[in-house]
């Protein structure tokens, strides 16, 4: 019995020696070696923190992260270069296959990327991609009416309500509007109330799969400093409460944007500007955080909001 130690030794130390040769590999072919979701981070907590540190989150900024329902797929725009002059913005996704993690950069940038519930439409503003056998089709235009309007970020319902930020405008830099679909026709584009648009700035708008709440960033004198982000619920006669700031654990005196929830309902991304400068408009090292999406839920009991989204956006 005892000569059998050496040769399970030796077995061992190739098992091991197999596992980190492989992990190598993938780390030099531009993948991680992962069986777990969300890139095999471990999650957040109440507590924002970065996300994917060393891998999404690097020197540079990073902003407006995207997965696909199946979360297989992640999509965001990066900042690479180390000279100013020489600096450039990337489209890049993280693809998940055969358990490893992989890494594409697919273009320059060409808008915000927002996946829609089922799947097969990726949003880019007034631009946007169908998914098909292959991948994602060729860029393609909405329809004219979308194209007088200057979007930095547009998302949809599982209905297919469209919700974006339409900027520039001359009451200030930022309104959201909506545009439903009723019976099979797109309505034309229509500003949210005041609960929604007041203010120096509304942006980035995300719309819940089932029309339940909105999230959006806007700059308000109750705010905490630079742009926060607030959050409606829909109330049971179809109507949008009051805007609710998601309070100083998400918000600070920085600029916090581009908030939406991960497909399985677990987990609020945003982005945050991590720069010297955080109380100003110069965004030199914006990253992207996660936090546990409880906070909704806390917030809506805590208001006395009852879960109700069948009834039309207004």
């Amino acid at each position: 019995m005892k000569k059998t130690y050496p040769i399970l030794i030796f077995i061992l130390a190739l098992l091991v020696y197999a596992c980190n040769t492989k992990n190598d590999r993938a780390k030099a072919s531009g993948s991680l070696a992962t069986k777990a979701s969300y890139l095999g981070q471990k999650p957040p907590g109440i507590v924002p923190k970065p996300f994917a540190p060393g891998i999404i989150v690097k020197k540079n900024w990073e902003y407006g992260g995207s997965f696909t329902p199946n979360l297989k797929e992640f999509y965001f725009i990066r900042e690479v270069g180390e000279i100013e002059e020489n600096k450039k913005m990337e489209f890049v996704v993280f693809q998940c296959k055969n358990n490893q993690w992989q890494e594409s950069v697919i273009s320059p940038r060409v808008g915000q990327p927002f996946i829609s519930p089922d799947g097969k439409t990726m949003h880019l503003g007034r631009r946007y991609k169908e998914r098909t056998d292959t991948g994602w089709s060729e860029l393609k235009k909405l329809d004219s009416s979308f194209q007088e309007i200057q979007i930095m970020r547009l998302t949809a319902s599982s209905k297919g309500t469209y919700v974006f930020d339409e900027i520039g405008m001359p009451n200030g830099d930022g309104v959201i509007r909506y545009s439903r679909l009723i019976d099979g026709k797109r309505e034309k584009p229509k500003p949210f109330g005041k609960e929604i648009n007041t203010g120096k700035m509304n942006a980035h708008p995300f719309i819940a799969p089932d029309e339940s709440y909105l999230l959006w960033d806007g700059k308000r004198e109750s705010g905490y400093g630079n742009s926060d982000i607030y959050i409606s619920f829909k109330q049971q006669d179809g109507s949008w409460g009051d805007a609710i700031n998601l309070g100083e654990t998400i918000n600070t005196e920085a600029w916090e944007a581009s908030a939406s929830v991960t497909p399985d309902g677990k987990y609020l991304f945003f982005n945050r500007n991590m720069g010297k400068t955080k109380a100003s408009d110069k965004y030199d090292n914006v990253d992207i955080f996660w936090v546990d999406a409880q906070i909704i839920e806390t917030l809506r009991v805590k208001h006395n909001f009852t879960k109700q989204s069948d009834s039309p956006t207004p």
